[in-house]
């Protein structure tokens, strides 16, 4: 994949549902999550959504094609994960407005 392809909301997603697997598997952080979320969707191209997750192991293979049924046990963790770096960044992002 060529990284200097511009990337699509889509693209932005699975690499934030990355994001939140690596989050609830303990390799990152919640502000280390914020802090790459905010980059995803801020990335142009593949290759900066690439380097955004250079340093975490793939998603294995099986994983993906567990089906619907095999994500059904983790989608509420990965919701209230999600939901806690949404509001980070919001509350980021008026405090960087009532401060300028």
């Amino acid at each position: 994949m060529d990284g200097e392809l511009r990337a699509s909301d889509v693209d932005r997603q699975r690499v934030v549902a990355d994001l939140q697997r690596h989050t609830e598997q303990g390799r990152l952080s919640l502000d280390e999550f914020s802090e790459r979320v905010g980059a995803v969707w801020s990335a142009r191209t593949l290759g900066e959504l690439a380097t955004v997750v250079r340093d975490l192991p793939a998603a294995p293979e099986t994983a993906g094609s567990a089906g619907a049924g095999g994500n059904a046990g983790g989608r509420p963790e990965l919701l209230v994960v999600f939901a806690v770096a949404v509001a980070t960044l919001l509350l980021l992002a008026v405090f960087i407005e009532v401060t300028r």
